[in-house]
């Protein structure tokens, strides 16, 4: 059976202390990167900066976007599809993030000690070790 992909931006948004912000959507228990699914005749990095408007009310310019990498995995909030993600590094400084649209929450966590927290398995096991990589100089 083939599984459908979900094509996404996502952003790994770095605090200056060096915590990263992880979002959980309204009915689900899993938290991840701010981002969302790229539209039609969109490119990731338009799809991300409408996004993390609506999402958690930031706005950045293209020029803050750094790419990550790209990454696959089973989407956490819909069985039987595959996220295919577009992953940009964004640096904010000490700006308030709050919640809008459909985030129920949103938390700044240690990226190398998250504590106990269910993340999406594309943030805990693709996103959060290639950012911890790169940070590393990797």
């Amino acid at each position: 059976m083939m599984t459908q992909t979900i094509r996404i931006a996502a952003a790994v948004i770095i605090r200056a202390d060096g915590q990263t912000l992880l979002v959980r959507k309204r009915e689900t228990t899993a938290f991840m990167q701010p981002g969302g699914k790229i539209e039609p005749k969109e490119t990731s990095s338009s799809a991300l900066l409408r996004e993390l408007v609506e999402e958690i009310g930031l706005r950045v310019s293209p020029e803050d976007l750094h790419p990550l990498g790209y990454f696959e995995a089973p989407a956490a909030n819909e069985a039987g599809f595959t996220v295919s993600a577009d992953v940009f590094l964004i640096e904010i400084g000490n700006i308030h993030i709050a919640r809008s649209a459909e985030i129920e929450e949103v938390r700044w966590i240690d990226p190398e000690k998250p504590g106990d927290i269910t993340m999406a398995e594309l943030t805990e096991h693709h996103i959060l070790p290639a950012f911890l990589q790169k940070r590393a100089g990797g």
